[in-house]
């Protein structure tokens, strides 16, 4: 992963977004079940950050690689459902890189 391209960095974001978003299952327990409400506090602005730096990174890449709008469709889609961050970078963003 080369940090010092726009792919490679979308591709890190896709990592740490998706460990932000898993981390709510974490979290959320102990907000409502046990009425911990910090951790939950804290997750969540950082998740909410990390999403948008990925929405706004996935939108650059489109734009500076020329993608087509589906696989750009895919790739914001996939930072909506938890796991599928981790599926894109090994199915779109990997070969992109290469």
């Amino acid at each position: 992963m080369k940090l010092k391209t726009l792919i490679g960095q979308l591709r890190l974001l896709a990592i740490i977004e998706g460990i932000s978003y898993i981390s709510f299952a974490l979290t959320m327990p102990l907000k409502y079940k046990w009425g911990i409400k910090e951790p939950n506090m804290v997750v969540g602005i950082a998740h909410g950050t990390l999403f948008i730096a990925y929405c706004a990174w996935v939108a650059v890449n489109h734009f500076d690689r020329k993608w087509e709008v589906k696989k750009t469709a895919i790739l914001l889609i996939a930072s909506l459902v938890p796991f599928m961050t981790f599926w894109a970078d090994k199915h779109y963003l990997k070969y992109e890189e290469q």
